[in-house]
């Protein structure tokens, strides 16, 4: 039933369209499957919706919302990761409301993150599921927006509804920022911008010419996940297996097994998974697992550590994972996501990178062996739409091998910020009239082309700089966390606070989950980081502060958040918090 090609997708303003579509075309073939594991070892429970089911869903949702809330209003989704979200997700959208994609408040670490966003927001109502109920409603509290709990409205709710009249311009989402760099804000997402976003990925990733099958653990709120899980196999007509993010993280081999079930499986995680399922997944889970039907694998953490994809590749060759399905790509919350790609099928594009020069602001090549060099990977050429690299400044277009502000054009750019407009970030334009027309979006991602290929530097707002020279904080991350093995990766910050004599550099880092803290020559460890980074960056850290696993925080999309942990570290949290260990001065 579902190894035959789908039928050629119409033009569709609105995602819901193309349910509806779908429905009426392929009513019997798979839309979307989630894989529940109830125990820690279980191999998966799969609950699957056809299009015919899922439009059914939809429909009768969306009937129910319709009561609740006025055309335009704002419905917080804070349902687990489920088909309920996905049917929450196109309902919302059928019945002409905004929709704000986000997640139950049990969630660990993000109660105030929530908190935030709902009293930004304004939601009139909230959808839920009977399972998370009850801890929605005591978060809500008795004032709180009407709740609707999704797996209790009957089929027949939708049956005499009739969906608003679509319109591609009207917002269709407010995706809110992952808040790595400032408190999060609501992207206004419209029709238009993410059936635009998702053909874009489907090209990209070569699934608009052949059928593919979408595999992901993302959450469904973060932006990579919605586009990637839901909105692209909607345009496509094609199956969306999920998974739950604890369940990869739990077991990740999981994940794996997914990829090795569904033939030309495209998926995508940010760099950190890939290097924890080749450290983690052990020699008797590889055992009958076969990935050589696997089609892309999209690495989307900026920037992309070439060693991470080898180390991945290496652990799985034997299964038959070809090297050439890793993707790097880039992209963003403020243009859907999805920007730049390199495609399944081309070598990793690599880049050794003169450190010093990088810090002026010049892309200049190194000796790959060169200590002082930093190793980048490619992230392809832009996905249907313009990008250019200006002068954060000055605002003057830079030619290839420059090193400044990622800029980007295209039908798939938000509309702004909810109850903020522009910005300075939307609807940017060049110093120089020549460069073509305005309404540029200014991603705040410092990056330079090389060889035709956008490669990404760093974050503007996270640049180091001490006595006149830049340091891009996950240069000295990656240095810190390579000089010991206690040092947990990706789970550590590097940030600059005010000093005496100018910015001093702090690193707040995790200690592995193996290792007990007592039991550690902390002393031995601060000294091999602190030697490394000075050896490498020229670089005198004021503090090494080393904590338990799960105390760097962490955004919503999974990232360190170096603006918070910069700001609990100047509140004391760390030196204060029984179990750390603090040193400082010159070491």
């Amino acid at each position: 039933m579902d190894s035959r090609r789908p039928p050629l997708a119409p033009v569709c303003p609105t995602l819901p369209e193309y349910v509806r579509h779908w429905a009426e075309n392929t009513p019997d073939r798979r839309a979307f499957t989630f894989v529940e594991h109830p125990a820690p070892h279980s191999r998966g429970v799969h609950r699957t919706l056809t299009w015919r089911r899922l439009d059914v869903r939809v429909r009768a949702l969306a009937a129910r919302l319709a009561d609740q809330a006025a055309p335009g209003d704002r419905v917080a989704l804070l349902c687990p990761q489920g088909t309920e979200y996905v049917t929450a997700f196109l309902a919302a959208l059928a019945a002409g409301l905004v929709a704000v994609p986000l997640y139950p408040p049990g969630l660990p670490g993000h109660a105030d993150r929530l908190a935030g966003v709902l009293a930004d927001a304004r939601p009139s109502a909230v959808v839920t599921t009977s399972r998370c109920r009850d801890e929605v409603r005591d978060f809500l509290g008795p004032d709180g927006p009407r709740i609707v709990v999704a797996d209790q409205v009957p089929d027949d709710a939708g049956r005499d509804w009739r969906p608003v009249p679509p319109y591609a311009g009207a917002t269709a989402y407010l995706q809110y920022t992952s808040g790595s760099t400032r408190a999060p804000a609501g992207v206004e997402i419209s029709h238009g911008n993410v059936v635009a976003n998702a053909g874009q990925a489907l090209s990209a990733y070569g699934a608009d010419v052949r059928p593919v099958t979408c595999v992901g653990w993302l959450p469904l709120y973060h932006d990579m996940g919605l586009v990637l899980s839901v909105a692209a196999p909607v345009v496509r007509g094609g199956l969306s297996v999920l998974m739950d993010p604890a369940a990869f993280l739990h077991e990740p081999v999981r994940w794996l097994r997914l990829l090795a079930a569904h033939p030309n499986a495209v998926s995508a995680a940010p760099n950190f998974a890939y290097d924890y399922c080749a450290a983690s997944v052990s020699e008797d889970q590889k055992a009958g697992l076969r990935l050589d039907r696997v089609t892309a694998l999209i690495n989307g953490s900026e920037p992309v550590r070439p060693g991470t994809a080898d180390r991945f590749h290496a652990a799985f060759a034997a299964q038959g994972l070809a090297p050439r399905t890793h993707c790097p790509s880039y992209g963003l919350a403020e243009a859907t996501v999805f920007v730049c790609a390199a495609r399944p099928g081309e070598p990793l594009s690599r880049f050794a990178l003169d450190r010093d020069a990088l810090a002026a602001g010049k892309a200049l090549p190194a000796r790959p062996d060169d200590p002082r060099a930093v190793l980048l990977a490619g992230c392809g050429t832009p996905a249907g739409q313009r990008v250019r690299i200006a002068d954060p400044v000055t605002r003057v277009l830079l030619s290839e091998g420059e090193v400044g502000e990622i800029w980007v054009q295209g039908p798939n750019v938000g509309r702004g910020y909810w109850n903020r407009g522009a910005e300075g970030v939307f609807g940017a334009e060049f110093a120089d009239a020549s460069a073509g027309p305005g309404g540029w979006l200014r991603t705040g991602d410092l990056g330079t082309v090389l060889e035709g290929q956008l490669v990404v530097t760093g974050r503007l707002k996270d640049l180091i700089i001490v006595d006149g020279r830049n340091h891009y904080p996950q240069d000295v991350e990656a240095t810190a966390q390579d000089t010991d093995p206690v040092v947990r990766r990706d789970r550590l910050a590097a940030f600059a606070v005010p000093g005496g004599g100018g910015e001093r550099v702090v690193i707040v880092a995790e200690h592995a989950r193996t290792a007990r803290l007592a039991e550690l020559d902390v002393p031995a460890v601060v000294r091999a980081v602190r030697g490394a980074v000075s050896a490498r960056h020229g670089l005198r850290l004021a503090d090494v502060v080393l904590v338990p696993p799960g105390t760097v925080p962490r955004t919503s999309s999974g990232k360190v958040s170096r603006a918070l942990t910069r700001a609990r570290y100047l509140e004391g949290a760390y030196g204060g918090q029984a179990g750390a260990a603090t040193t400082g001065g010159a070491g």
